[in-house]
This record gives C-alpha cells, sequence and structure tokens, in this order.
C-alpha cells in the first residue's frame, strides 16, 4: 500500500437520519402545533361549509324564485328591488354574498339594468358574475358588449363581444356575437376586420340564422375597404 493510500482518511459519512431525528425532538412542540392548527384549520373550513355556508345557499336560492319570476316577465324593477313579500336582485347579493345564489344574481341583475338602460350598473354587475355555465358566462359578456355599445365605448365592445363568441362555442349564441363584433367594427369603419369577423360565421357557422345573409354583410364590408 503507497503512503499516500495509508494517510488518506475516509471521511464517515454523516447520519441524516440521526439529525432528522434529532430535529423533531427538538422542535416536537412546534411540529405538533403546526399539525394541530392546520388539522383545526380544515375542520372550520368543512364546518363554514356544511353549517354556515350550505343553509344560506337552501335560503337565498328560496328567497331567489320570485325575483327570477319578475325578471321573466320583463318587470325589471321588481326584479331589482323586489316587492313587499320577496328581496329582489341586490338585496340577494347584499344578503347572501359568497354563495351561488348572489353570484347568479349578478346575471340577472346586470341584464336587468341593461334592459333599463342603467348601463353603467349592468357593466358591474355582469362583470361580476363567475359562472361555470359556458352559456350563461358567454351571456354576461354579450350583453356587457351590448352595454359599451350603448355607451359607443366600442374597443370595450369588441372585447366582449370577441369573448362572448369564444366562450359559447355553438351554432347558437357564437354567429350572433361575431355579427355583433363584426357590426361593431363597422361602426368605428374597421371593415377590414369587420369582414373577417362575417367571415367566420360563413365558415364556422354555416348552418347558423346569421349565415343565411352573411354574404350581403361581407360584401359591403369588403366594398369599404
Amino acid at each position: 500500500m503507497s503512503k499516500t493510500q495509508a494517510n488518506t482518511k475516509i471521511a464517515a459519512p454523516e447520519n441524516n437520519f440521526g439529525q432528522s431525528g434529532k430535529f423533531v425532538r427538538e422542535n416536537q412542540k412546534s411540529l405538533l402545533f403546526i399539525v394541530g392548527a392546520i388539522i383545526a384549520l380544515i375542520a372550520i373550513y368543512f364546518i363554514y361549509i356544511k353549517l354556515y355556508l350550505g343553509p344560506r345557499e337552501v335560503t337565498a336560492a328560496n328567497q331567489m324564485y320570485k325575483a327570477q319570476d319578475f325578471w321573466q316577465q320583463k318587470n325589471w324593477d321588481k326584479a331589482i328591488k323586489g316587492d313587499a313579500g320577496f328581496p329582489g336582485f341586490e338585496k340577494i347579493i347584499s344578503d347572501y354574498s359568497n354563495t351561488k345564489a348572489a353570484n347568479l344574481a349578478y346575471f340577472y341583475l346586470g341584464t336587468a339594468y341593461l334592459n333599463k338602460g342603467d348601463y353603467r350598473k349592468a357593466i358591474d354587475n355582469l362583470t361580476n358574475y363567475r359562472g361555470d355555465d359556458n352559456m350563461l358566462a358567454a351571456e354576461a359578456f354579450g350583453s356587457t358588449g351590448d352595454a359599451y355599445v350603448e355607451l359607443k365605448d366600442y374597443e370595450k365592445a369588441e372585447t366582449y363581444f370577441s369573448k362572448a363568441a369564444d366562450k359559447a362555442k355553438n351554432k347558437f349564441l357564437s354567429p350572433l356575437y361575431l355579427k355583433k363584433l363584426g357590426l361593431t367594427y363597422e361602426a368605428q369603419k374597421n371593415n377590414k376586420d369587420a369582414a373577417e369577423a362575417y367571415k367566420r360565421i360563413k365558415t364556422e357557422y354555416p348552418e347558423s340564422a346569421e349565415a343565411q345573409n352573411i354574404d350581403e354583410y361581407i360584401a359591403r364590408a369588403e366594398a369599404k375597404q
């Protein structure tokens, strides 16, 4: 064996398991506190869902049906404010925040204000709606676009009509919002993009009602370029 080999000392591997065990022993109280806190938070969350939010969801849904009836009857004032016996959508949102019913109430309230011609309030409520239903979400985007058109804010209207068409992804709503998008482009004399929006109806939704006379819109937009 060479001197180099003889004099070379091999370091013993560190005992990581021992160090981990030492850390646990030294910090046992802190670790138990952290675990206990996590368990407590989970328990509080489930209590909140089952004993607080759950009953509120049921109550809100039961309270809201009359406002929905008023909305379907196009009685916008009562849909918004309610009557002596039942709350309107405004109160549902105020009294039952963080519920699914209150979220849906934003959609109803926004469209009610849109029909009343209060476009700012329509936008405020429609943009607060956060739904998983693609059809309702698309209608919320589209109605927001309608409100911006009424306010002559065409750039924002374009944004929301485009979102509505993409969100819907069906032959009923998408061509409707693409047509509105094209008309909004035309209102700004952006005839190239208008023609492209109309062409999407023809190619992507040829069986839709909007596609039946869309060639006239395409020709008109192209003639103005």
